[in-house]
């Protein structure tokens, strides 16, 4: 428990960590990009879906377009086990499964650009090895300067889909606000921004006006150049939950439902690779004592649709996507603390929906 609560406490200074001011341009690495070798997030589609209780109901044959109509900027959670405060640009075993687990879906509709960041590690975050203060700079500079280098070698006025979660999205609400929201050429390229697990802020009773003056939520599916945005949690938050909740006077955190923009229930379906996430990492042990459910299929992929449903809710004073278990599903437990919900399952709880939403805004861009 002590361990959580270091976690816990440590991670909620991440917010103020991406304040500081860049240093000059250096060259990208990526970790996901159309044509590279050895690419995480180029893997094959096929899936297997799954009853609630685990049944096999039938198997999904997945052919990604040859010449996709949009891309997608994607910017990991916290993984690095690097012992040092921030990693280095090695692309290790556990970078490479979370590219899997939450940024390869999306291949079936958009070309993936994902950059390599000197994130605060695992051990930074839990205050076993400090950030020293001109460190914190590092992951905000890195996904800028990739920002940058996407857009001038390889955007050519496509659509773009931002993609993030928990230290990814923290930084991405930094990027949003210095490079996309004051600038009206940069709104145009964006389809939409997904920020997961990262508490976006916005005005109480709307739709902005917190991170972004500009960048609205998404409220509807016909909606472009917009934010969806949520924490999961499947019982009520905790006094303590870091998600969901803002100390800012004025602010609430965004909660948006990809299944059903306008509120309300609406049944969700989760998505997982049918590969475990990286052995003896601190994430792959974190995820195996969630409960998600892990049926032998012989596709790369799980699908489980009709057995979760989900709204946003403001119970217990937090704004946060409740998730319930149907027909039987799995009822997954809070990791590492009740107060971190169901923070490790974000990206993947809803994944289904979240991929059509992007493809459906996508299209609607395209027309516009």
């Amino acid at each position: 428990m002590r361990r959580g609560g270091a976690l816990f406490a440590a991670l909620a200074a991440l917010a103020c960590l991406w304040a500081l001011p860049g240093s000059a341009d250096a060259k990208t690495v990526w970790l996901c990009k159309p044509g590279k070798a050895n690419n995480p997030c180029d893997v094959s589609l096929d899936s297997t879906r799954l009853s609630p209780k685990g049944k096999r109901l039938g198997v999904d044959r997945i052919e990604k377009p040859r010449k996709p109509k949009f891309d997608c900027f994607y910017v990991y959670p916290t993984v690095s086990d690097q012992k040092t405060a921030t990693a280095n640009f090695a692309i290790d075993p556990e970078l490479r499964s979370i590219a899997l687990y939450q940024a390869a879906r999306y291949t079936s509709e958009c070309r993936m650009y994902a950059p390599v960041y000197r994130q605060v590690t695992l051990s930074g975050i839990l205050g076993v090895t400090p950030v020293p203060p001109a460190e914190r700079e590092f992951a905000y500079t890195d996904v800028r300067n990739a920002w940058r280098d996407y857009l001038r070698n390889y955007n050519r006025g496509r659509g773009v889909v931002i993609i993030g979660h928990s230290q990814g999205t923290f930084v991405l609400r930094d990027l949003l606000t210095r490079e996309i929201d004051p600038k009206p050429s940069a709104r145009k390229r964006l389809i939409s921004a997904l920020l997961l697990g990262g508490n976006v802020l916005v005005n109480k009773g709307s739709d902005r006006g917190g991170d972004f003056k500009k960048i609205p939520a998404c409220r509807s599916r016909a909606q472009v150049g917009c934010v969806v945005a949520f924490s999961t949690f499947n019982e009520v938050p905790p006094a303590d939950a870091f998600f969901g909740r803002t100390s800012q006077p004025g602010k609430e955190v965004l909660c948006t439902n990809p299944a059903r923009l306008g509120g309300g229930w609406a049944k969700v379906t989760a998505i997982q690779p049918s590969e475990p996430f990286a052995p003896g990492t601190t994430i792959g042990a974190a995820t195996g004592v969630l409960g998600v459910p892990e049926p032998k299929v012989s596709t790369a992929w799980r699908e489980f649709p009709g057995s979760y449903r989900a709204r946003c809710s403001s119970a217990g004073g937090a704004d946060v996507l409740a998730i319930r278990s149907l027909g039987g599903a799995p009822v997954f437990s809070p990791s590492p603390t009740p107060g971190w919900g169901l923070h490790l399952v974000d990206a993947n709880i809803a994944l289904r929906d979240l991929v059509d939403l992007a493809r459906t805004q996508a299209a609607n861009w395209r027309r516009r």
